[in-house]
């Protein structure tokens, strides 16, 4: 009873922390700030560049900001169409990871057996697995592009810098996996060690224990009879008989017929 106790409570830990993090995974895609950029010598003619992965956007010193949207979907490179598609599978898979974990989990009580729960829980923290692992390749593929242009001698364009929807969308993605990874392994431990027990059962045979009366009885009942078997006849266990013969005809055993064993 304390170990389930324990494992319910360590269920409860990990799927907030999984909660935790897709809700942060979730807050990086409408924020604006995945890398930025300042140009200007000065306060007063200082302007910010920052851009994500739907718009650029550009504010100055007065606090006027104007968002422009990508103009052409088609237009765009494949670096920002990988890390929009691992963005989106990132905060959808981490949605039916908590659906099937609230499900699975034991305070819960919706899955039925608890073999069944714990397969649940089980699929609940895979899916969470992949939710913070593709979150963790978005926000490295961009850390990793912006950091080597701005290392880049050669690159003339404008350099950005990191911004802080990189930095928590990491927070995020480690949330998840590692709430993901303990939950997995809890879950794991319970279902998959039942279903690794099964395996090909041998029909039931039910024996009578013997005793000493028992085979003192069956040691008794032992006949030395003829043999059970004859070619062409059936096997009734019915004894045969000889018939007298002359003198001076020799000796020979006759069967019965067919009609005496019926």
């Amino acid at each position: 009873m304390k170990n389930r106790t324990v494992g319910m409570y360590l269920e409860v830990g990990c799927f907030v922390s999984c909660l935790c993090g897709w809700i942060l995974v979730c807050s990086t895609l409408p924020t604006e700030y995945w890398n930025f950029s300042e140009v200007g010598s000065s306060v007063l003619t200082t302007a910010n560049f920052y851009s994500n992965l739907w718009m650029d956007c550009i504010s100055d010193t007065t606090g006027v900001s104007d968002c422009k949207y990508y103009p052409s979907m088609l237009g765009l490179s494949a670096f920002l169409h990988a890390c929009r598609a691992l963005a989106v599978a990132a905060v959808a898979t981490g949605f039916f990871g908590g659906v099937l974990t609230l499900i699975g989990m034991k305070c819960t009580k919706i899955g039925g057996s608890k073999l069944a729960n714990a397969r649940v829980t089980f699929a609940g923290a895979v899916t969470y697995l992949i939710s913070g692992l593709c979150g963790m390749i978005t926000y490295s593929l961009w850390g990793n592009r912006v950091v080597s242009e701005y290392m880049d001698p050669n690159f003339v364009a404008q350099k950005f810098e990191l911004g802080v929807a990189v930095f928590v969308g990491w927070g995020g993605s480690s949330l998840l996996l590692v709430g993901g990874a303990i939950l997995s392994y809890l879950s794991g431990r319970e279902g998959l060690h039942f279903s690794s027990n099964k395996g090909p059962r041998r029909p039931a045979m039910y024996t009578m224990a013997r005793s000493r009366q028992t085979s003192a009885t069956a040691r008794t009942r032992r006949t030395n009879g003829p043999s059970l078997f004859y070619q062409g006849h059936d096997s009734t266990g019915v004894r045969t008989t000889r018939t007298p013969r002359p003198a001076s005809h020799p000796r020979t055993a006759t069967y019965p017929r067919s009609e005496e064993f019926v």
